[in-house]
Formats: C-alpha cells, structure tokens, sequence
C-alpha cells in the first residue's frame, strides 16, 4: 500500500523541518537587576524565533571573572558598559556587537509601605540599623549607591550600617525578607508599568551618580551561533523594547 502525502501537508512538513534545523541555543550571562525583564524578553524570543535562550543571572565583575577563565558564555548582558568594553578589547568578545540595550535607574526601597519618603529623606535620619548595597567591586549598581551617598555627603556616617550582597538580586533580598530596613535597589526590581509592587522608594536622580548604561555583546565563543545574532537583534526589536520601557529602564 502506497502512502501519500498532499502537497499542501508535505509543505508544512518540510516547513518544519526546516525550522527546526535552523533553530539553535544561545548560554546567555545576564546581569541580575535584569533578571524579570530578561525572563520575559526569553520567553517571548524563544515563541518569536524558535531560538533558545539559557539564562545564567549574576553580578557583573563576578561574571567578568568567569568569561576570562573559559564560562562557555556567549552572549553578555551587563550591568555596565565598561566590561563588554573591556571585554571586546582582550579579545574575548566579538568587535563591533556591542550595543546599549539598558540605561538603569537607581532606586532606595523598603518592603515597609510609607518609610521610604519620596526624597529619600530617611537617609539623612538614620534612624535605620541596616542599609542593603550590592558589592561596589562587583555590581555597577552597587557603584551608583556609593556614589549617590558620596554625593549626598553621608557616606562615611552610614557605611557601618551597610548589608553588603554579593549583585543587586542578594540586596534587594536583604530588604525584601526583613534583614535590612531599606537598600538601594534596581528600578526594576520594584517597578513595572509605573507602579510600585510594594513598600515605599525613592527613584534616585541620574545627577547622584554615574549613567548605568547597560551594554550587551557577543562573546567569543557566540561566534558563528545564530541564536545569539538573533537574540541580539531581538533585543533592539520593538517588542523588547516596550518590555525593557516597561520595567523602567530608559
């Protein structure tokens, strides 16, 4: 018995073949004050291209470290522009990928409703015991908060009180479970549409610190990987923008 295949079905059937064939896994290192956005802008790649996207969330010194000693990433997304700069210049990620898909914003949050002012007046109280920061050494954002109290002149009175973690997800962990009575904190941990989640911040104004300029790149070892190509490109797509926008990056 002879078995047949209508031109229309054996279309969709090479169609998917082919789809699949092409489609490919991209080892994705992502700053962790990106970690909602990212899950999200994964999601929406992987339906959108049939391209994969394995995300691995951390500070970005701490993966700095790990690309240099071999981490089979190959696309980087940080907290910073300095980092993919200098990774470009060792050699270690692909010239002239590197783009800014992120500018982040500063926030001083407490998971406690109306203890954060809007002006962040309660720094200057220091009636807290615990302050929570990402390491300074290692995450950008952690940099900012530094500098935003150097600026405001009361670094060297609250820096015993300091609750250090190791990149901004641990920080705003900290003050989430209670270990600190308020922390400075990505934006985006805290918002989305406008709306704060819960507790009480105050958006830190850009002229307290350093832009945070997010810049992305193709790593070494993504050379010739077409998912990262695409996932980079996705990136500057109006869908993952208006996600981007949305957990308030500029």
């Amino acid at each position: 018995m002879k078995t047949r295949i209508y031109p229309l079905f054996a279309g969709l059937v090479v169609l998917g073949l082919s789809t699949s064939l092409r489609a490919a896994e991209v080892q994705v290192a992502v700053a962790a004050n990106f970690t909602a956005p990212m899950q999200k802008i994964a999601a929406d790649f992987e339906r959108d291209t049939g391209h994969k996207a394995q995300l691995a969330f951390g500070s970005t010194g701490k993966f700095y470290a790990q690309i240099r000693n071999g981490a089979p990433f190959e696309v980087f997304l940080a907290a910073d522009d300095n980092t993919p700069a200098k990774l470009e210049q060792e050699g270690l990620a692909v010239s002239g990928s590197r783009f800014t898909y992120a500018i982040g914003q500063l926030a001083l949050w407490s998971a406690k409703p109306g203890y954060v002012d809007d002006k962040g007046a309660v720094l200057k109280q220091g009636t807290f015991e615990h302050l929570a920061i990402a390491n300074p050494k290692l995450a950008p954002y952690g940099a900012a908060a530094v500098e935003t109290l150097n600026k405001l002149g009361l670094l060297s009175s609250i820096e015993g009180k300091f609750v250090q973690g190791e990149n901004i997800a641990q920080a705003f962990q900290f003050v989430s479970t209670g270990n600190a009575e308020l922390g400075f904190v990505a934006l985006s941990q805290v918002f989305v549409d406008g709306t704060l989640k819960a507790g009480s911040a105050w958006i830190v104004p850009d002229s307290l610190h350093s832009p945070i300029r997010q810049d992305a790149v193709i790593l070494a070892r993504g050379t010739g990987n077409p998912a990262a190509q695409a996932l980079m490109k996705y990136l500057k797509a109006d869908k993952a923008r208006a996600i981007i926008k949305a957990y308030g990056y500029n």
